[in-house]
């Protein structure tokens, strides 16, 4: 991905994230993750680029912020920490191409799989990381503040 963005199908434009983006994913992690959603204060670290392996990335369409994602990028792993999608934007390709341009930022860095959790019991978005290539390697225990289970799902970050 190129400094300026790259724009995927759909007419959806991702780039990397800047602190001006720091309200609008806070808000779409209030929407989409609600107890679970991180301060405005660690969001505005993230998208400001602050913490040395975070990395994060926003799509827009129509010049609107309708979704982010946020991944941990060391050496030969990395982690698909956020991805999150305003729910008028769901199912018009945002995520994927979020996740893509995530892959395609890790691979760029040397990381050989992606990893990342998700709730035992968010069917919609078990299906799409299946659909996009991830497997189940192990289970976290009331991984979340609500005492749910999450599944840790992997797969390998595409060479060139």
């Amino acid at each position: 991905m190129t400094a300026g963005g790259s724009t995927a199908a759909g007419g959806t434009r991702v780039r990397r994230a800047t602190t001006r983006d720091a309200s609008v994913v806070a808000a779409l992690e209030e929407d989409g993750l609600g107890d679970d959603a991180w301060s405005y204060g660690l969001l505005s670290e993230v998208v400001g680029g602050t913490l040395p392996t975070v990395h994060a990335l926003v799509a827009e369409v129509d010049g609107e912020v309708v979704g982010y994602v946020a991944g941990s990028l060391v050496v030969d792993v990395a982690e698909l920490q956020r991805l999150v999608v305003a729910a008028p934007a769901r199912r018009h390709g945002v995520a994927r191409a979020l996740l893509d341009a995530l892959l395609a930022l890790a691979r760029d860095t040397g990381a050989e799989r992606l990893l990342l959790e998700v709730r035992v019991d968010n069917e919609g978005a078990r299906a799409f990381y299946a659909a996009a290539g991830f497997a189940e390697v192990g289970t976290r225990p009331r991984y979340y503040r609500d005492g749910e289970s999450a599944l840790v799902l992997e797969r390998s970050v595409p060479a060139r």
